[in-house]
């Protein structure tokens, strides 16, 4: 018995436990994005912070280089232009159509797609959990361009998801495949940021920001994200992350004295049970 328990704590720590750890870091996105220079176009933001981590991830992953030239190229491209594409659609999403509305859309998508067909029951709870924490102000405002963009997030995020664990599954190192195909999106991502405007980087906001999402929320987050996938299915990453919400909830209290309504506390409560139930499955 106690050989069983040591066996299932183990894979906990190698496989929940990095993936909540990253959602940790996540989960001080908007509160850091927040406090950039009102000049800095949303979409900038995203793209500094992930040209900057992305190009991190790469230069100091082992056997990134490796991977490129050995894995499908095909598989590496598209993971680098969906991990592009969420950074660019989700940080506008956000601004179009508030916190809330984004964060639901973009990080519900994806266990909604990956999710129900292996785990409905849990997968479904958690979500519902998730709508009831960052919707349950009742303040909400719906921006259509804003959902779609959300929409697009999601979805990217469930491509990349699925793209790395398959890689990560056939023996690849988690660091190098990680660092590949964030190394290309920071390539894909450059030329988009230049385009946008980098002025805002250069003055102390700027910077404090640009580093905080290159290294805590792309960087580090990332690398603790794909040692999670080495023994976590992508359906089952992907539902876990919605912890994401949870940890920028608490935050907002904590940090910036923001009051939360009953119905946001409860669906806190249905989130943190039904990522449990799946931790321990």
């Amino acid at each position: 018995m106690s050989t069983i328990v040591v066996q299932a704590r183990a894979r906990f720590t190698r496989g929940p436990l990095p993936i909540l750890a990253a959602c940790v870091l996540w989960g001080t996105t908007g509160t850091a994005s927040s406090l950039a220079p009102a000049s800095a176009p949303a979409s900038a933001v995203g793209a500094a912070g992930l040209v900057v981590g992305g190009f991190l991830l790469f230069l100091t992953a082992r056997g990134s280089r490796d991977v490129l030239r050995t894995a499908d190229w095909r598989l590496l491209l598209l993971g680098a232009v969906t991990v592009a594409g969420y950074a660019l659609a989700f940080y506008p999403a956000v601004a179009r159509t508030g916190v809330a509305v984004a964060t639901t859309v973009a990080l519900a998508t994806a266990p909604i797609v990956l999710g129900l067909r292996s785990r409905p029951l849990v997968t479904s709870i958690a979500v519902v959990g998730c709508a009831a924490l960052v919707l349950g102000g009742g303040d909400a405002h719906v921006d259509l361009v804003g959902v779609a963009l959300a929409l697009i997030a999601g979805l990217s995020y469930a491509a990349y998801s699925v793209i790395c664990a398959h890689l990560i599954g056939l023996g690849h190192p988690s660091r190098a495949v990680v660092g590949a195909v964030f190394g290309g999106a920071s390539v894909l991502t450059l030329p988009v940021l230049f385009l946008l405007g980098v002025g805002w980087i250069a003055g102390p906001s700027g910077l404090a920001v640009t580093a905080h999402l290159a290294v805590f929320t792309t960087f580090l987050a990332y690398l603790l994200f794909g040692r999670g996938l080495r023994h976590t299915s992508a359906a089952a990453a992907t539902t876990l992350t919605l912890a994401e919400p949870a940890v920028a909830a608490v935050l907002g209290v904590v940090v910036l004295h923001e009051r939360l309504p009953l119905v946001s506390w409860c669906g806190m409560g249905v989130l943190a049970l039904a990522l449990v139930a799946l931790a321990r499955r």
